[in-house]
């Protein structure tokens, strides 16, 4: 019902910036929670940062005073600026919403594709 296409990933040096975005589209009844994970090769898929409907937000602590989450509701888009980026940083950054759906009651946990970031030293 919900599909996340993210966007902005690419190859940056080290100390630059980068800003992904993500929509959503297709059908549900709200959005409550979306964030940005990232995974490396080998490594667990861990949360970078993500906010709420109503704007607040979490970072992960590596990404603290870096990263900046956002969103504009009416455009169901979610966005995450990276300044001062590190090899370290580097991976596939995927987009995540909790969504509320009807009929039934539910909500389901989507992804998306995902885009790659790489961070050259």
């Amino acid at each position: 019902q919900v599909q996340l296409v993210e966007s902005g990933g690419g190859l940056v040096q080290a100390g630059g910036s980068l800003r992904l975005a993500c929509v959503a589209s297709g059908s549900w009844f709200s959005i409550d929670t979306m964030g940005w994970y990232r995974q490396a090769p080998g490594k667990q898929r861990e949360l970078v940062a993500d906010i709420t409907s109503g704007g607040r937000t979490n970072y992960a602590d590596s990404v603290k005073g870096r990263f900046t989450i956002s969103r504009d509701n009416l455009k169901n888009t979610v966005y995450l600026q990276m300044n001062s980026l590190k090899p370290e940083d580097t991976g596939v950054y995927y987009c995540n919403a909790d969504a509320l759906n009807r009929n039934p009651w539910r909500t389901i946990n989507y992804w998306g594709q995902g885009t790659q970031v790489t961070v050259s030293s």
